[in-house]
């Protein structure tokens, strides 16, 4: 039975802690939790306690990462910080001998993304990056169709997605709004998206050109729209409670969001419900790129945080034909009550809206009738299936790896390379080469 640490306990650190505590307490044994808030820490413990009977596990500062290697000995150690102090974390508990599990992405800039290629070299560690997107069914038989030749070579990759008004404002509200944070949402929410075209069409990234700004969120765009009542964070303003943008959950989030956050504040004064158009804002919203693959497929990306769904839609041209993919994570739309409102794809159920009964996979050969294909779906465990079975191969071990599921220090460096060359790109107007940011060597 393996023992785990984990460091960094906001509201990503709970899929871990529970699960271990859970599902797979057969399998291993949290034997500490480490942040800069002790408030978040306790939250984890008494949370276990309430669900699985646990024992809490033993508390540690950041300061005292060291230390709490030293006398809890874990087998690995598992990194949900924020995601500038992922390299700090992942580097130093292979250096002190663990092996680490790390949430995306895997850093946020070439020269972080160096020190850990380095640093797995150096110490024969190994490193796990948890791609849940991988695993998930619909993505899933996505990969199984290309690998199997149907669509022929893969020419050009067309991949939009949408972050809506719910989800992809909280990015807004929270640390992320601070680009030197994540890297943006390019490093941050994208990795997701590049790793899967990375993984599916099997080939890495070459030469990325991008564009990328904020355009919606934030107090200079709120006034040029004409807003002009503004406040600084949603609990206790009577303004934000005319803002439909203004953080707002149902009673369970309350608890999470009341245990993690606002009973924390004492501490840190970090605040999750800031508005998302107030000032201090740096991370883009709307943001577009143009990705050549080493295979020479060329794939056009864009990425949009102010939509009023969730979901995305991927387009493989390929020599014998066109795969589509159309997503729908969440169409409910806040305030809205038209119920004649149109969102593609079958699988919207949220809300009572009228559906586009379009397929989630289609296949259209050249020559030929247009095939939807289906799948074995499950939502099951979140992200679309995608997290229960991740928690499956992290804590029981890989059993079949033939589509190449799980991901290492490798395929987390080509995922957020994409996004960091598309940082560079943004800030200085030209093409990045991919090869010219690390070596592998």
């Amino acid at each position: 039975m393996k023992k785990y640490a984990v460091v960094g306990t906001g509201g990503r650190a709970l899929m871990y802690t529970e699960a271990i505590a859970g599902d797979f307490k057969d399998c291993g044994k949290l034997v500490a939790l480490c942040d800069t808030n002790r408030t978040r820490m306790e939250f984890h413990n008494r949370r276990i306690k309430e669900l699985f009977s646990a024992k809490p596990a033993p508390l540690y500062m950041v300061a005292d990462f060291d230390k709490m290697i030293k006398e809890q000995k874990p087998d690995v150690v598992i990194v949900t910080t924020i995601d500038r102090a992922h390299h700090k974390y992942i580097c130093r508990a292979m250096e002190l001998g663990c092996d680490v599990i790390t949430e995306k992405p895997m850093t946020t800039d070439a020269e972080k993304c160096q020190m850990i290629i380095d640093t797995v070299k150096k110490t024969g560690r190994n490193l796990t990056v948890t791609f849940n997107y991988r695993y998930s069914p619909r993505n899933t038989k996505v990969k199984e169709i290309i690998k199997s030749g149907k669509v022929g070579n893969i020419l050009s990759v067309h991949f939009e997605w949408l972050l809506s008004t719910s989800h992809g404002a909280d990015y807004f509200r929270r640390w992320h709004r601070d680009k030197r944070n994540n890297g943006g949402l390019l490093v941050h929410k994208s990795t997701h998206h590049f790793d899967l075209v990375n993984w599916w069409i099997n080939s890495q990234p070459e030469t990325v050109f991008a564009f990328g700004d904020l355009m919606f969120y934030g107090k200079a765009n709120a006034e040029e729209r004409g807003i002009t009542e503004f406040y600084y964070r949603a609990k206790g303003s009577e303004a934000a409670k005319k803002d439909p943008f203004a953080l707002r959950s149902n009673p369970e989030d309350s608890i999470l969001i009341d245990g993690l956050y606002f009973d924390a504040e004492h501490e840190d004064n970090y605040y999750r419900d800031q508005s998302v158009f107030g000032d201090g804002i740096s991370t883009e919203d709307t943001l577009g790129l143009l990705v050549r693959y080493k295979n020479k497929a060329i794939m056009t990306y864009s990425l949009n945080a102010t939509c009023p769904w969730e979901g995305y839609r991927v387009a493989f041209n390929g020599t014998k034909g066109r795969l589509e993919f159309n997503v729908v994570e969440d169409s409910c739309i806040s305030g809205l009550e038209d119920f004649n409102t149109i969102a593609f794809g079958a699988k919207s159920t949220k809300v009572p809206f009228r559906v586009v009964d379009i397929p989630e996979i289609i296949f259209q050969p050249h020559w030929g009738k247009a095939e939807a294909i289906v799948y074995e779906s499950s939502d099951a465990g979140g992200h679309g299936g995608g997290d229960s079975r991740l928690l499956s191969d992290i804590f029981r071990g890989v059993k079949d790896n033939s589509l190449g599921h799980s991901a290492g220090c490798v395929d987390g460096a080509w995922s957020i390379l994409t996004g960091i060359a598309g940082n560079i790109s943004i800030a200085t107007g030209m093409p990045v080469k991919t090869g010219d940011l690390v070596s592998f060597d």
